[in-house]
């Protein structure tokens, strides 16, 4: 953290707002700052229409994107696009485009004029909120926020094809997982149907639920139009006891088919089918590594369809949950707008059970599920005891607060944790608009805030137009299928051809007859791409296909690799190049025994006529791999981390921020730990301090009111005429003058206790503020975006090269003329 920015600005730290006191009604100056890391437990946001509800939940995921921690928002209202509305030059005619003009006649101006009041209104709410137009640069530099739009093409397309894939084998091994996949996939998919199954009568969920999971149990992947198919002709005779032709007649199973293929048929149902597919990760990070934002935005679809797409969408994210190692840092979001219909108390939508295993099981993998809602009587508390976190705003009725609370008192008995209902029901009724009360079983006590300004114009919800002109330059500009995210490490230098046939010197004289190819040798013939030519030429080549152990002992590092590689010998060639080698994408089971008919064939180079000169092109090779061939691997020493084998930059980056964040939270831990007790001891100081200074104090004024006392005991005697001084009165002043004398003491003893209590409230400053420095320099060190990475490569002993196959390969193309 610079010195120019305020407290707040730390990694991990989210600015929520600042408290509210409820009985002046005040906002006061005390920030609240919530720990990232306790967003793992989960949150659960709860506000009638007005209440604020929008605005603390674009505050929230604002300063997760300024954490840099991706999520997945689901929008079932359109009012989180708005996340894309920042404006960090705050000009009017930034805001002018999303202006409606029934908001500007309502005040009698002109759209303009309104623009232009929303410019100065967001400029000035920020400023009261401590807050600058730079921090909007941040937030958008920070991530990248994309809008999709499922089944439609005003945002982002989404294909829901990959969502019929065979999921991980974290969850295929893992019974109960892949049981509730199925069921929710089945059920949705019937949903979308208008088809009420119920999984243990109805003949379609049975058949589907087993078709999916028989292909899933097997690596297979699926896509409707095969779906389709299988449900005319499933790949098994029996089902229970029951043969399938009497447990679903081929009558009643073409029917479904038909549904299905009706489905798939329809117009409507083509923009499901394109664009980016349904992969978590590349929905979290960019192909370069940076931090997602991925808006859903389903305000347009029908509520079969939105159920459809929700449980998919939580399926995919069980899935890609289990297949991340365990963390308890903040690693992700996902953030449902509206909750309502998705997790009821008593039925069992398709989105329910995912929904619920994630609240159960996501914070192990520091995945932080927040659920929002203005319906509070519609959702299932039970499932709801794993938030760790409530925020509570204005409700619509005593129903309402009554179910509220009873939630809340059940999720705070789960913790283990005290719960005043008597306290937080009396809060709730005095909490105005953008007041919440907020109760984290992390923090000793309730707290009550007013949310901060929102760094994001809040322009309401967007209608499909609107979202269509926000992401209009995205849908010109981005690719239709990013790269996969599994990050293979090409191995070979990369001037290395992939095609033999381009890297072919000049041919012979060709012959019909194949050349004698030394004994002991083996000869393969590769298929061609374009089979239906009249005549194929053939030239030979040697093909090797390889794999390396590579290893770095000192480091405990090791790598295997595998190449296909293919190498065109001149005729008179004394040695073989490889460095020319071209790259093989082929398997073994590729290569054929007999060459296409009718061919010709080119002679044999001289290095591969004899089985002596064929055995040294082998030692070359071996050779060559041993002085040349490096397994590269990244290093990242600030963390004393290395990549995985076939761990590409983007997939080692993304672990190495869950990893920085795990660091920097742990090391902040312990720091918080090491200050903590002298802390405390500078506040015991100061509490003391100051009860000696009203403990001097109230002796300096006793002692101040005797000496006043004895005084005007003196001056009245002296009034009533008692002018001779006797040694009485004489003792008499000598005593008044003492007491002065002690008030004096007194008033001295107390500045000097005001002297001793500053003194320990600048040892409290100077403590804290060391621990800050100290915090802010680990959060520095362990910034992602700061991290260096060093390239280490990792060496092969020569008995770790295996040549698997070392042959002769005969390469076919079209002879010249036909």
């Amino acid at each position: 953290m610079s010195a120019d920015q305020p407290s707040y600005e730390s990694l991990g730290s989210f600015y929520l707002g600042k408290s509210f006191n409820l009985d002046s009604n005040r906002r006061e100056e005390e920030l609240v700052l919530y720990d990232s890391k306790d967003l793992v437990t989960h949150a659960v946001i709860v506000g009638m229409t007005g209440s604020g509800k929008t605005g603390l939940g674009v505050g929230l995921l604002e300063e997760a994107a300024i954490d840099r921690i991706p999520a997945l928002i689901i929008d079932p209202k359109g009012d989180l696009s708005n996340l894309l509305l920042n404006f960090p030059e705050l000009r009017p005619e930034d805001f002018l485009p999303w202006i409606h003009a029934d908001d500007a006649q309502r005040e009698q101006m002109t759209v303009e004029d309104y623009a232009a009041m929303q410019a100065s209104r967001w400029r000035e709410g920020l400023a009261d909120w401590d807050q600058t137009p730079e921090r909007i640069s941040r937030l958008g530099d920070a991530v990248e926020f994309n809008v999709y739009t499922p089944g439609s093409d005003a945002g982002l397309p989404i294909s829901i094809l990959s969502s019929f894939a065979a999921p991980p084998p974290s969850v295929v091994e893992n019974a109960d997982l892949l049981r509730d996949r199925v069921t929710t996939t089945a059920n949705s998919l019937l949903g979308l149907l208008g088809i009420n199954a119920d999984p243990l009568r109805s003949r379609e969920h049975i058949l589907i639920t087993r078709l999916l999971d028989e292909s899933w149990r097997s690596g297979k992947d699926l896509d409707l139009g095969q779906l389709i198919q299988q449900v005319q002709q499933p790949p098994f005779q029996q089902v229970g006891v029951m043969d399938l032709e009497s447990f679903f007649p081929p009558k009643d199973r073409f029917e479904l088919a038909m549904a299905l293929n009706n489905l798939l048929a329809a117009p409507s149902f083509a923009a499901w089918l394109k664009g980016q597919p349904l992969n978590v990760d590349q929905l979290l990070y960019s192909p370069s590594g940076k931090p997602r934002h991925s808006i859903f935005s389903i305000a347009h679809l029908s509520e079969s369809e939105r159920m459809f797409f929700v449980s998919l969408l939580l399926n995919e994210t069980l899935g890609w949950m289990r297949s991340r190692s365990g963390t308890n840092s903040l690693r992700a979001l996902l953030y449902i707008d509206e909750i309502f219909g998705y997790m009821p108390p008593v039925a069992e939508p398709p989105s329910k059970k995912p929904l619920l295993t994630l609240l159960k099981q996501a914070r192990a993998f520091g995945l932080g599920v927040v659920l929002s809602t203005q319906n509070p009587v519609d959702l299932d508390y039970k499932g709801l005891s794993n938030a760790g976190t409530w925020f509570l705003g204005r409700l619509q009725t005593e129903r309402d607060k009554d179910r509220v609370l009873d939630g809340l008192e059940g999720a705070t008995t789960e913790s283990g944790e005290a719960f005043d209902r008597s306290t937080a029901a009396e809060i709730l009724s005095n909490v105005g608009k953008r007041v919440f009360l907020m109760h984290n079983v992390h923090d000793s006590a309730p707290e009550v805030f007013q949310t901060r300004w929102a760094l994001s114009y809040l322009a309401g919800p967007m209608t499909r137009n609107q979202i269509r002109s926000l992401m209009k330059s995205k849908q010109e500009t981005a690719e239709k299928v990013e790269p996969s995210s599994a990050g293979t490490t090409d191995k070979t230098p990369p001037d290395r051809p992939t095609n033999p046939i381009e890297h072919a010197s000049g041919r012979s004289a060709a012959s019909p007859h194949a050349p004698v190819v030394p004994r002991n040798v083996e000869s393969f013939f590769l298929p061609s791409d374009e089979p239906n030519h009249d005549t194929f030429h053939y030239s030979p080549q040697i093909l090797a296909f390889i794999k390396v152990h590579f290893v770095d002992t000192r480091r405990g590092l090791a790598a295997d690799d595998e190449y296909q590689w293919s190498l065109q010998v001149p005729v008179n060639a004394v040695h073989p190049d490889w460095d020319t080698a071209s790259v093989l994408q082929m398997n073994r089971t590729d290569l054929r025994q007999a060459p296409l008919s009718p061919c010709t064939f080119e002679p044999l180079p001289n290095l591969l006529s004899k089985s002596s000169t064929f055995s040294e092109c082998k030692k070359s090779l071996r050779d060559f791999l041993y002085r040349q061939q490096r397994y590269d691997l990244f290093k990242c020493a600030t963390l004393k981390e290395y990549s995985r084998p076939g761990e590409s930059e983007r997939d080692f980056r993304i672990r190495l921020t869950d990893l920085a964040r795990e660091a920097r939270d742990g090391r902040v831990d312990k720091l918080r730990h090491k200050y903590a007790s002298r802390l405390q001891t500078a506040e015991d100081r100061i509490n003391r301090a100051e009860e000696a200074i009203e403990r001097e104090a109230s002796q300096a004024k006793e002692a101040n009111m005797r000496s006043m006392i004895s005084l005007g005991s003196n001056l009245l005697s002296a009034m009533l005429g008692k002018k001779k001084f006797s040694s009485t009165n004489i003792g008499r002043a000598s005593r008044t003058a003492q007491g002065f004398g002690r008030a004096s003491k007194q008033a001295e003893d107390v500045r000097r206790a005001e002297r001793k209590a500053e003194e320990y409230r600048n040892r409290l400053a100077d403590l804290e503020a060391d621990f800050r420095a100290e915090a802010a320099e680990i959060r520095e060190q362990m910034d992602p975006l700061k991290l260096e990475l060093e390239t280490i490569q990792l060496k092969p002993r020569k008995s770790d090269i295996d040549i698997r196959l070392f042959a002769i390969v005969w390469i076919p193309t079209p002879k010249p003329g036909n």
